[in-house]
């Protein structure tokens, strides 16, 4: 299994990034994949998750009507919409599926 995020950057508050990442090594039809979040000397945040198909989406409180999660079988790809983004979302964000992690992509949310 192999999980590659793209995506990250700068951006000032108000902002918006789109995360993608790139899966590969497994029946990606048949998955359940999340985004999760780690902001400078925190812990690990889970931010949103999708399963196979898009039929279940759930997001957490921190980030619920601002990020939006898709998915597209077609291409292997899973992708994190982040629009208004504010300071306190500044994090490494990692593409996860269950056991396995990408290496993550960094944003950056700043004046």
């Amino acid at each position: 299994v192999q999980l590659v995020e793209s995506g990250g950057g700068l951006v000032q508050p108000g902002g918006s990034l789109r995360l993608s990442c790139a899966a590969s090594g497994f029946t990606f039809s048949s998955y359940a994949m999340s985004w999760v979040r780690q902001a400078p000397g925190k812990g690990l945040e889970w931010v949103s998750g999708i399963n196979s198909g898009g039929g279940s989406i759930s997001y957490a409180d921190s980030v619920k009507g601002r990020f939006t999660i898709s998915g597209d079988n077609a291409k292997d790809m899973i992708y994190l919409q982040m629009d208004d983004l504010k300071v306190e979302d500044t994090a490494v964000y990692y593409c996860y599926y269950p056991g396995y992690w990408g290496q993550g992509t960094q944003v950056t949310v700043s004046s």
